[in-house]
């Protein structure tokens, strides 16, 4: 008989940069690989907040508890910490995405983001889907490409290929 492996599968994000939109009902369609990366999760709830009122982000919710036992035995920036979870909470809403992919924003959420029946730009980083509007990207992009041959010279020195 044959040995089956048995070892968990990885489960990797994506890369990249991905547009998408969020429609006139505050529904953000993700791209198929996004779904893909989501459904392989244990759990599938979802928290979709913002903690910086620039950039929305869907979190696994797995992720989120992380966030809110870290807030809650922070001792050195506890003030800090309870700001950020509030600005979280005041915005921020439970969900799952539906069977087409779709995740759901607060109005709250949309309105101060911008993101209501706009056109956006999707990143995942450290297993967190990070939403930016338009105008947001775009000003991160110019920022991101200011000096970028000193960057890239700093980043080499670490090893960076």
């Amino acid at each position: 008989m044959g040995q089956e492996n048995s070892s968990p599968v990885l489960l990797e994000a994506p890369r990249g940069t991905y547009p998408a939109r969020v429609d006139d009902k505050g529904r953000l369609k993700l791209p198929a690989n996004f779904q893909t990366y989501l459904d392989g999760l244990p759990e599938k709830k979802l928290f979709v907040t913002s903690v910086d009122e620039v950039t929305a982000r869907v979190y696994p919710i797995a992720v989120w508890r992380a966030n809110e036992k870290l807030v809650e035995e922070e001792t050195e920036f506890a003030d800090e910490a309870a700001d950020i979870l509030f600005i979280a909470n005041r915005y921020g809403s439970d969900c799952e995405m539906d069977g087409q992919g779709r995740v759901l924003f607060s109005p709250e959420l949309r309105r101060k983001l911008g993101l209501e029946n706009q056109p956006v730009f999707l990143i995942i980083r450290m297993g967190v889907v990070e939403v930016y509007s338009e105008a947001t990207f775009q000003t991160n992009a110019t920022r991101a490409s200011a000096d970028l041959p000193a960057k890239l010279t700093k980043m080499r020195k670490r090893k960076f290929k």
